[in-house]
């Protein structure tokens, strides 16, 4: 078992009408045991720009909080919120600075962040703005959908079958929820329910989606 799959998750990101939805998983496991299902994958940047982290659990947290020390200096610096495209050049470098570290010995041992993000956010004139990455920083942009996780190729054919342009925001709700709920149902390493936003120019709405229990 890859270290990326030690914990388990589900992670989607997707575009609609000036608007855009993030949703994740519940689960936390240790490989086949649930620990707990109420995890946090989704983290709040400000009201218009949103991560999810997929990977190991204690690297996810770790990068959560070391970004939102980055982003709290920037507000102090620059007086405003950073642009999604400026957090995901953040990340990336982060991520890609990590990949390489100098022990005492002076050995280079190779040791990122073992987590994937999902960037999601609203950026100029409320344009949605996704993308993903790989553990030291490659980024993929989409227009339409991007997926992370255990049940990202669940995902990435759900989505592909439900995905359409132009959707507000209450059809991508249910759109983006039945994509998740029936791709965790095909992966034993994620599920118990989920967690999505649903962000537009005026509003952030929560929901907690109730899934399949075992």
């Amino acid at each position: 078992m890859s270290i990326f799959e030690y914990n388990g998750s589900a992670l989607v990101a997707m575009v609609g009408k000036n608007c855009f939805a993030i949703a994740s998983d519940r689960r936390f496991g240790v490989q086949l045991q649930t620990i707990a299902t109420d995890f946090q994958r989704i983290y709040k940047i400000h009201e218009k720009l949103f991560i999810g982290l997929s990977g190991l659990a204690t690297d996810t947290q770790t990068l959560h909080q070391r970004l939102m020390f980055r982003h709290k200096l920037y507000e102090l610096r620059e007086d405003r919120d950073m642009k999604p495209e400026t957090f995901a050049s953040l990340v990336s470098a982060m991520l890609y600075e990590k990949r390489l570290v100098t022990s005492i010995c002076s050995l280079t041992v190779f040791g990122p962040y073992l987590c994937q993000p999902v960037i999601a956010g609203l950026g100029d004139d409320d344009k949605p703005f996704i993308c993903t990455m790989d553990s030291i920083g490659a980024k993929e942009l989409a227009k339409d959908f991007v997926v992370s996780g255990t049940a990202s190729e669940s995902l990435y054919g759900a989505c592909e079958a439900m995905y359409k342009p132009d959707m507000g925001p209450e059809e991508l709700f249910e759109t983006i929820s039945q994509a998740l709920l029936s791709s965790v149902d095909r992966d034993c390493l994620s599920g118990w329910g989920g967690h999505v936003y649903v962000v537009t120019p005026t509003e952030v709405t929560e929901r907690i989606l109730k899934g399949r229990m075992d």
